[in-house]
């Protein structure tokens, strides 16, 4: 669903707010040049970035989602989430870190007692 006088469901931030921008070149030249990251985590191969895509992803289902979180192991896409806001997207993303960074518990090896 992209807002009223939107109907191409393009946006910019201003600041951390998003915008929207009907102009495509106004966009395009935005888009190219912005920093869009919300949040970019990193442990050895695993990674958890969080964005703002510039574009509606809702699908006509509620309201515009425009941020999202992703989680990569290797290559391998391991989890997804999108929202509206960069509140939303900063909350989100320390989710998304918290339950793919989530400590395992070490096994204890057996005392070498005599």
């Amino acid at each position: 669903m992209t807002l009223p006088g939107n109907e191409t469901g393009k946006y910019i931030l201003d600041g951390h707010t998003p915008v929207e921008e009907p102009d495509l070149l106004t966009w395009a030249q935005w888009f190219e040049e912005a920093d869009r990251c919300v949040a970019l985590t990193i442990q050895g191969d695993v990674r958890v970035s969080t964005i703002f895509l510039g574009l509606d992803h809702s699908l006509g289902h509620g309201p515009p989602l425009l941020f999202e979180t992703m989680a990569f192991v290797g290559h391998a896409d391991v989890g997804q989430e999108r929202y509206s806001t960069w509140a939303e997207a900063e909350a989100g993303h320390a989710r998304m870190v918290a339950r793919v960074f989530k400590p395992t518990p070490i096994l204890a090896l057996p005392d070498k007692a005599t």
